[in-house]
């Protein structure tokens, strides 16, 4: 017996018509949803952008502040030196007022100590 489809070839049977709606309806979902997973994608991305910026603009900041912390412990250290080396200089000239005759003989001997071990 003929079924209605080989009665009539041109037209397709309505479970076929059905079949196919709902694959389109599928496939305009499938693409929803990626359409959906690719904003979702770029909202994780820019969020990871912010964060990792905050994170640099944080430690650029503590950088900062070490080296500002360094650099006046630089400055204490300099100025420690330089109260030593003043101090020094105060004691060195005093004993050469109290003892010029000692200095002098004391600076030739390192001289001519000096010199000896800049012949060898």
């Amino acid at each position: 017996m003929a079924t209605t489809s080989d009665l009539a070839p041109g037209r397709k049977p309505v479970a076929a018509r059905a079949s196919r709606a709902s694959a389109k309806a599928r496939e305009a979902q499938l693409e929803d949803q990626v359409a959906q997973l690719q904003d979702d994608i770029k909202a994780i991305a820019a969020t990871l952008a912010r964060l990792s910026n905050d994170k640099v603009n944080e430690v650029k900041s503590v950088a900062k502040g070490e080296a500002h912390n360094l650099q006046r412990q630089a400055e204490q250290v300099v100025g420690d030196v330089q109260d030593q080396a003043s101090a020094m200089e105060k004691q060195l000239k005093d004993t050469i007022r109290e003892k010029p005759l000692t200095a002098v003989a004391s600076a030739v001997g390192i001289g001519f100590i000096l010199a000896l071990l800049s012949r060898h």
